[in-house]
């Protein structure tokens, strides 16, 4: 099995403490990984690693393959002479306990320019070889990527389907003219992906050499408006004029009368089976290249997956269209090994055939504690009671209240009314016993003797926060993915506290 009685905690490297108005991969990550280990935590969950567009959702990236430029480490660029300790006075002086992207990002990026520029044109030679090797290593995704994102720059960031019609189409000519007029620019993208994956290297080793394995997070769908689109549009369901015709979402359910529409273009898997699915072969090891585990987003998609027409303005009139299933996996097993690395997210409407495609591969499945006592109709099956070992349990995800802000609501937070609020709220105390004084930590306790394989707690969660720091509201597009940790937050009580809990637990 993918884990034996471990545990760990979700936390984005955005979230991280420090000065610069956003986590990032520097010396406090290092820190972080201390905690963790003292803590005695095996795991550190994370959510995409990728470059955000609009909302800065971590899951709407502009590449599966290329790392976040905002969270490269100003400190080690400093360190490495590549920026000038007082440059970094451009950086307003902004609250700890958030990320506030409007006032991080033109200043970030102009230092990350100014890095890069230096980098390339005043570095000795010998520094730029390994920068090199990296380039010719990595030239079958990042080339598209940096170019993609000079022309994106040029074009005020529109959507590569709104851009002239010989750079939508990716005519010949056109692009290798862009090249040349663009290199500077592409060649600073390029720089930064160095940094970047420099940097997470670092990193991971870090948490490796004290016994912490990275989960990672691989949303099934991409985003539109990605490199990975604009490069492969034959990939896509999409028009002649680069537009989605069917597009990715969920049906209505208990949660939503219209469904969500997420907006994704879907795949031609007809297409991608011709070749033994390559691509996502190349973004599976990509991937793993990054983590050393992969959590699959809508892991159902690939049993079946709700098909909109792109024109709808909701997902009600849509419809299940089957995925690749078995055939699928076995391509991942031919080339990574019966063993897969990887974690299903098998949340939302799961019927039997998206249970046999797990089951059939040995995949861990996920619980979420707080889902045991809703209006879920699967609620059964999240209670401690129903888990089985090859499974990982959560007392709640990125996209969940945290379980104060979910314990304490009176239907001002959610769409519960305040009866339903206060139903679930007895029903949790008859399972997980106590007042309610301490829910989040008795929801910790529950789960760590639990019979999970593995248990995963996100870090407000383990500091007993409220709604304030939910990471992620779906269907609300502004404000999400701000909370941060401070540097005074994890305590070395609260440490103390969490290592006794994990080793009273056999964890």
């Amino acid at each position: 099995m993918l884990f034996s009685r471990e545990s760990g905690i979700l936390l984005h490297p955005t979230s991280l403490p420090g000065k610069h108005g956003i986590g990032d991969l520097g010396p406090e990550a290092i820190k972080w990984l201390d905690c963790l280990a003292e803590a005695g935590q095996k795991l550190w969950q994370v959510l995409p690693l990728g470059p955000t567009g609009y909302g800065d959702s971590p899951y709407q990236g502009l590449s599966s393959f290329a790392g976040n430029p905002l969270l490269i480490s100003l400190d080690l660029l400093v360190k490495d002479e590549l920026l000038d300790p007082e440059a970094l006075e451009i950086i307003p002086r902004l609250p700890q306990g958030e990320v506030l992207y409007e006032k991080v990002i033109q200043p970030k990026q102009a230092l990350l320019q100014k890095a890069a520029q230096r980098f390339l044109y005043e570095v000795p030679v010998t520094r730029l070889k390994d920068y090199v090797s990296f380039c010719e290593k990595e030239s079958w995704w990042l080339d598209d990527f940096a170019l993609y994102v000079a022309i994106k720059e040029r074009q005020k960031l529109r959507p590569w389907s709104d851009w002239p019609e010989e750079y939508r189409d990716r005519d010949p000519e056109a692009l290798d003219n862009a090249r040349e007029r663009l290199f500077d620019a592409i060649e600073e993208q390029k720089a930064l992906q160095y940094f970047f994956y420099e940097q997470w290297a670092t990193v991971r080793t870090a948490a490796n050499e004290r016994g912490i394995r990275i989960i990672g997070d691989m949303p099934i769908f991409i985003a539109h408006d990605s490199a990975g689109v604009w490069s492969h549009p034959e990939l896509f369901k999409l028009d002649d004029q680069g537009q989605p015709t069917v597009i990715a979402g969920v049906p209505p359910d208990y949660f939503s009368k219209t469904g969500q529409r997420w907006g994704n273009p879907l795949y031609r898997w007809d297409l991608m089976a011709k070749d033994g699915y390559a691509w996502w072969k190349k973004r599976v090891a990509k991937t793993l290249e990054q983590v050393d585990i992969v959590r699959v987003d809508h892991f159902r998609g690939f049993a079946a997956y709700w098909e909109i027409p792109g024109d709808e303005p909701t997902a009600i009139h849509g419809k299940w269209v089957d995925g690749p299933g078995k055939a699928f996996f076995d391509e991942i097993v031919k080339e990574f090994g019966k063993t897969l690395p990887i974690l299903a997210e098998d949340l939302g409407n799961i019927t039997e055939d998206v249970i046999a495609l797990r089951d059939g591969f040995g995949l861990p499945g996920m619980r979420i504690l707080q889902f045991a006592f809703g209006t879920d109709p699967m609620k059964h099956t999240f209670l401690p009671e129903a888990f089985v070992e090859n499974c990982i349990a959560y007392s709640g995800t990125h996209d969940n209240d945290t379980v104060c802000g979910w314990f304490h609501d009176d239907g001002s937070a959610s769409s519960r009314t305040s009866e339903e609020c206060e139903t679930e709220r007895q029903a949790c105390l008859e399972v997980i016993g106590g007042d309610g004084n301490d829910i989040a930590w008795d929801f910790i306790e529950t789960l760590l003797n639990s019979k999970a394989g593995a248990v995963i707690f996100p870090m407000q969660d383990v500091l007993g926060l409220g709604s304030e720091a939910r990471m992620n509201t779906p269907g609300n597009p502004s404000g999400n993915w701000r909370w941060r940790m401070t540097e005074a937050d994890f305590t070395p009580e609260m440490i103390k506290r969490l290592a006794k809990s994990i080793k009273d637990a056999g964890r």
